[in-house]
């Protein structure tokens, strides 16, 4: 994902769906000021992420707690100070639960919350870069596409110099760097709500992910088929592991070292039916402490990879 420029505006928001009556429904907001339909988003806050942006806005415009779905794209356009506004959007499954603990009441921002068909919604919303989001949306829905997992593939922290360390390479600790990777991504990965939390047994590794494990309450379990060492000497599991995970379909966080990415991407394209590609480089050519959320279908897993997006180290 691009990082922002500093004369643009940046914002997110979701394109919030859930079942009624046997059709999809989405979530249009009536705001109060402006008397307008739009797409639930809002703008960063300094130092905010734009997934965190995303499900921190939901919350507070509607209620809603949500896990971020598939990438919608971003809209672009003009404020009236001159400056661009370029909103990104992500597909959001709204559960039952969530719509029954929704603390949403009538606000300054937000007068009214309104769940539609996607044919109503097209009609209601008030801006034409809105229809353009939910449109891709849409062509989600013609695709069969709606319930969606990600397999979230990171790349640990930057950790000690290999050159310059004396013990075992497991061993090797994150640097104050690598240290201050792990907690931006402690904060970010939520944004999905993984489910399982894999990582190669090194220290850089499972260091990586404590962080993420202690904010989402899921323990961290070490993995040697995902290792360096073992794909090093021939033996590494990452069959074994990518299949496990999308057999179950459950959203997971799989972290693990430069070398074995690419084995890691190529064989969630393989168990999904993918053609390979060029997605595999793009996608397992990670800076340290960056990662790429890999989407899935959770009920046609074999019908490929449904989307994939890359984001940048956060420190």
């Amino acid at each position: 994902m691009t990082r922002a420029v500093e004369t643009a505006v940046y914002a997110a928001g979701a394109v919030c769906w859930r079942v009624i009556d046997g059709k999809v429904h989405v979530l249009v907001v009536h705001r109060t000021v402006y008397g307008d339909v739009t797409i639930p988003k809002g703008k960063v806050d300094p130092g905010e992420s734009l997934p965190q942006t995303a499900v921190r806005e939901i919350a507070e415009e509607t209620g809603l707690s949500i896990a971020l779905g598939v990438p919608l794209g971003e809209s672009r356009y003009a404020m009236p100070s001159g400056r661009e506004k370029v909103v990104h959007y992500w597909a959001a499954e709204v559960s039952d639960r969530a719509v029954q603990r929704s603390t949403f009441r009538p606000n300054a921002e937000i007068a009214a919350l309104e769940w539609l068909t996607v044919k109503q919604a097209r009609a209601a919303l008030s801006y034409e870069p809105d229809v353009a989001i939910l449109d891709a949306f849409a062509r989600l829905l013609d695709h069969g596409v709606t319930k969606t997992f990600a397999l979230i593939v990171v790349r640990h922290g930057k950790a000690a110099d290999k050159r310059k360390w004396k013990g075992d390479d497991a061993d090797r600790p994150l640097t104050s760097r690598g240290i201050a990777q792990a907690a931006a991504l402690a904060h970010v990965l939520g944004a999905w709500a993984p489910k399982r939390i894999i990582s190669s047994p090194a220290l850089r590794c499972v260091t990586t992910v404590a962080p993420l494990s202690a904010a989402i309450g899921v323990p961290v379990k070490r993995d040697e088929g995902i290792s360096q060492k073992a794909w090093e000497d021939g033996d590494a599991e990452v069959r074994r592991v990518v299949g496990k995970r999308v057999r179950v379909g459950k959203t997971a966080v799989l972290c693990s070292h430069n070398p074995v990415l690419p084995t890691i991407i190529r064989e969630i394209g393989l168990a999904t039916g993918t053609p390979l590609g060029r997605y595999v480089d793009d996608a397992s050519s990670l800076e340290t402490g960056a990662y790429s959320v890999i989407h899935l279908s959770a009920t046609n897993p074999s019908s490929g990879l449904v989307a994939i997006e890359t984001h940048p180290s956060l420190a």
